[in-house]
């Protein structure tokens, strides 16, 4: 039998674009994870929730354990639009789904908006697993530059601007992580943030802002583009998984109701019954400000480790910058092939992400690596800074 014959027309060339996590290399034993993008092992509330599931259980029997749950699914839809109120989202439950983490909600979202035509804005670089699922449902994009700034908006308004003259297709949807980029760390200022809701509106496009670290800042909390959004264009996803528990799967989009719709439509009941109602056990007995803040003093420590072993070890030719928050460091090592010498980091002891998998094939930047501060502990990330130092110095 000959699967290619049964295979969709939108399946055969998604097939051809490399396997998903095909950027993640196979770690040799008590190698140091500076390539890591997961919480800090010690800082996941691992008896809070074993308690929150106690209880769970005590008080609701079986019942969570069914395909319609429990009660408290919908009470996580409540926790979460509250914390969403806080940061200045007006967000109402009927606006928002929640899904098995934000890789679900930026799948759905490209699943009901996005087909084979349409044109895909993203960030150069920008975190490989959203290239990786808009790749599935088409090949027309437009790569727009990050400076320590973040989105070059400037950039973005002459290219929709030139496309506008030539008569090319507009972008239905800009990707952009605003706020502690991943791969690179950057925040987008407020300027910036205000010229992309312009742009959506002149322009005519929906913007998927991707949050997933937009709670862990070191210095102040930045206004989402939802916040700012005057029109229903902005697709606001977020999760859980960074200040929570990563296996939890506890994501979610926060858009106009006709959009949380729509996505439901797709969504199914592909939910996770139990992790939900577990999750809204867990938050009904903590302070959730009190946590962010502890994570936050932990992660600023981190960083700043991080940033002194760099400084301390790696070569004047090596630069980076310096994030305001979330998880990574954005390091360029000019004239360095980062995606070959990373067979040399592994056998020395230390991974880290090579930056070819944060662009689009015509964009592939060879120089650029980026090294995670949130999963390693603090000796390992001066232990792993050293051991690169020296396969760099040897390159």
């Amino acid at each position: 039998m000959n699967i290619e014959s049964f295979l969709s027309k939108h399946s055969k060339p998604a097939l051809q674009n490399d396997p998903p996590g095909s950027w993640m290399p196979q770690l040799p034993e008590k190698c140091i994870r500076l390539s890591s993008g997961y919480p800090d092992p010690s800082l996941v509330p691992v008896e809070q929730l074993k308690k929150a599931v106690n209880r769970l259980l005590e008080e609701e029997g079986d019942l969570p354990l069914h395909y319609l749950g429990s009660p408290r699914m919908d009470q996580l839809k409540t926790h979460i639009t509250h914390r969403l109120k806080e940061r200045g989202m007006d967000v109402e439950e009927e606006e928002l789904l929640i899904t098995s983490g934000a890789c679900q909600a930026i799948d759905l979202i490209a699943r009901v908006f996005i087909d084979e035509d349409s044109v895909v804005a993203v960030e150069s670089p920008t975190y490989m697993e959203a290239l990786e699922i808009f790749q599935n449902y088409t090949n027309h994009f437009i790569s727009i530059p990050i400076d320590e700034h973040g989105l070059q908006t400037e950039k973005l308004e002459e290219i929709l601007a030139e496309r506008t003259k030539k008569g090319l297709p507009l972008p239905r949807l800009l990707y952009t992580i605003p706020t502690f980029h991943n791969p690179t760390g950057t925040t987008m200022t407020a300027a910036r943030r205000k010229h992309v809701m312009k742009l959506a509106e002149e322009y005519n496009f929906l913007v998927l802002e991707d949050d997933a670290y937009g709670d862990l800042y070191f210095e102040k909390s930045e206004a989402t583009l939802k916040s700012l959004d005057q029109s229903n264009r902005v697709l606001h996803v977020g999760s859980l998984s960074k200040v929570v528990a990563p296996g939890m799967r506890i994501g979610w989009v926060a858009a106009a109701q006709e959009c949380t719709e729509a996505l439901n439509w797709f969504k199914k009941d592909l939910d996770h019954p139990f992790a939900k109602a577990s999750m809204a056990a867990y938050l009904e007995q903590i302070d959730l400000n009190e946590r962010l803040d502890t994570l936050r003093t932990a992660y600023q420590q981190k960083r700043d480790v991080l940033i002194s072993a760099l400084e301390e070890h790696l070569p004047d030719s090596v630069s980076w910058f310096v994030p305001k928050g979330g998880y990574f460091i954005w390091v360029r090592a000019d004239g360095v092939d980062t995606d070959h010498l990373l067979e040399q980091a592994l056998d020395a002891g230390v991974a880290y992400v090579p930056g070819k998998y944060f662009f689009l094939p015509a964009d592939e930047k060879a120089a650029y690596l980026r090294l995670s501060f949130s999963y390693a502990s603090e000796d390992e990330l001066v232990e792993g800074v050293k051991l690169l130092a020296n396969v760099l110095n040897k390159s």
